[in-house]
């Protein structure tokens, strides 16, 4: 498997700090992450799914809300990039897990409701 997403409810409108990204508004409703693993995408996933670790990603800093659950999960053999391209959504912070992107994403979340 070369990528995966995160399929994420957030049952509240919240504002988090992202990290170094800064702080962000983020709507209720659905949104998908989409990351890779160049080893072991299970445990990747798992860490994703885990409230105990240490915030690193972008995303980390969403899923420590307590209203942020991860209501879904899939793994691909597309590459992280064009699995996100090919994701309906907008785009509502710019830089959000894509900091690493070699394909000018924007973007690797997005909102779908």
């Amino acid at each position: 498997m070369k990528s995966y997403q995160l399929y994420i409810f957030l049952n509240e409108d919240v504002r988090v700090q992202i990290g170094k990204l800064g702080v962000f508004s983020f709507p209720k409703g659905n949104y998908i992450y989409t990351g890779s693993a160049k080893r072991n995408i299970e445990k990747r996933i798992e860490r994703h799914l885990s409230n105990n670790k240490k915030l690193h990603w972008h995303i980390d800093y969403l899923l420590e809300n307590s209203y942020t659950k991860i209501v879904k999960t899939r793994k691909t053999n597309f590459f992280e990039c064009d699995l996100n391209k090919n994701t309906a959504g907008n785009k509502i912070i710019l830089g959000f897990g894509s900091s690493d992107c070699k394909e000018n994403c924007g973007s690797h979340l997005k909102y779908v409701s």
